[in-house]
């Protein structure tokens, strides 16, 4: 399959703010407007990122409608998910995916936004970008340099050279199982990794590099998404596993840990038998400071030396 790259933004393009998901809190809506405009960019704000409908940003023929229209806009150079939460899924089957494909644009969020870069990446054969979000992370005070870098770099310079993906200084990757893999990079919240499985939109990790990150999700309902992965086979096809940020994911019952199985030992049952390339704490998810992946694009991942390498 041939993923096509979208056009890198640069200074003075516009780009459109949207929710596919959940309802943006109106006094984040203009901090996170200014921060994209301090960026260099114009800034067009999406219906959505106004909207409510309960805990949605509107209604899903709204969501919906609205991305589509600005895939298909000829003066949206990127778009970029202003948030989170809940609500890409119900919109996949309103999607136009023929206007997509035909109007490859830079498409960059993440944690729910998992969704829409599977079916991009495999529908629409488009290179997206997992990165943090205006309303989330670009308002927030200890969004650094590292972060900022990465997520200017991902979205301005999608055409260059390899690079590597590196943790900030003083936080290590660690091998999990050694070895080496190359195959294109997918994936996201594992959450929406699982809520895919069973679906048309149904993720797929043959020959791939899956990543994986979550948040508020206890060890125990990591468990039984790992596990549930592990039963539809689909893991036996896999070239390496990256696992970023746990965010608040610790114990059932945090008064007694010692109740519950560590993610380093889920991981060990349930990955380590694998026999695959697997590095674990790459700095990524909902954490700060994180990294921006291109999902869609080849990597190299050298697990024993604790490297991995974006092949352009």
């Amino acid at each position: 399959m041939t993923m096509v790259i979208p056009k890198s933004l640069k200074k003075g393009d516009t780009v459109a703010l949207v929710s596919a998901s959940g309802a943006t809190p109106p006094d984040k809506l203009q901090p996170a407007i200014e921060a994209v405009e301090k960026l260099g960019f114009n800034v067009v704000v999406g219906e959505t990122c106004r909207a409510r409908h309960g805990y949605l940003a509107g209604s899903d023929e709204l969501r919906a409608k609205e991305l589509n229209a600005m895939f298909a806009n000829p003066e949206i150079d990127g778009i970029f998910s202003i948030r989170g939460g809940y609500g890409a899924t119900k919109i996949l089957p309103k999607l136009d995916l023929e206007t997509i494909k035909q109007n490859p644009k830079v498409f960059a969020g993440y944690s729910d936004v998992t969704a829409l870069h599977i079916v991009m990446n495999q529908q629409c054969n488009l290179v997206t970008y997992h990165t943090p979000m205006p309303s989330t992370e670009f308002i927030r005070e200890k969004m650094d340099d590292y972060t900022w870098e990465y997520f200017i770099n991902s979205v301005t310079n999608t055409q260059g050279s390899d690079y590597q993906l590196k943790n900030p200084p003083g936080e290590e990757m660690v091998t999990v199982v050694p070895g080496t893999a190359t195959g294109q990079l997918v994936g996201g919240n594992l959450t929406l990794v699982v809520a895919s499985l069973g679906t048309p939109y149904e993720i797929d990790l043959q020959g791939k590099i899956l990543f994986l990150e979550d948040i508020e999700e206890n060890e125990q309902r990591i468990d039984r998404m790992l596990t549930q992965l592990q039963l539809t086979g689909k893991l036996e096809g896999l070239a390496g596993i990256l696992l970023g940020g746990w965010t608040d994911c610790g114990p059932p019952d945090p008064k007694h840990p010692e109740n519950s199985l560590r993610l380093e030992t889920i991981v060990d049952e349930i990955l380590t038998p694998l026999n695959i390339p697997i590095l674990m704490n790459v700095t990524c998810g909902h954490v700060l400071p994180t990294m921006s992946l291109p999902l869609g694009k080849t990597v190299k991942v050298d697990a024993t030396a604790k490297t991995i390498t974006v092949v352009e």
